[in-house]
């Protein structure tokens, strides 16, 4: 149950990175959030059967860390993909 905590965690991150970084309506809304809740429930769940408890400050180090380390990036790569595909539709069926 105690998962939970992890997946609150890692959508928070995933929802701030999505106002932070550019380009917001070249990707769905819920993307990043989704990605950062999975991404640190599944460090969480690595890390309890590793055998870290709560009270352990390195799962909590981690569940804040790795959900930013993979959604920053992920997001800006995701924009930078979106526009250039956008960009060659535009060019294939010739709209300014």
């Amino acid at each position: 149950m105690e998962i939970l905590l992890g997946f609150i965690v890692g959508a928070s991150i995933g929802t701030a990175a999505h106002f932070v970084l550019s380009g917001r309506d070249s990707r769905g809304a819920a993307v990043l959030p989704i990605l950062g809740a999975l991404v640190a429930g599944l460090a969480w769940m690595i890390l309890t059967w590793a055998g870290f408890a709560v009270d352990n400050p390195l799962l909590w180090l981690v569940t804040l860390v790795v959900p930013a380390l993979v959604v920053f990036p992920t997001g800006s790569m995701l924009t930078r993909l979106r526009r250039e595909h956008d960009a060659r539709e535009r060019a294939r069926l010739k709209i300014s």
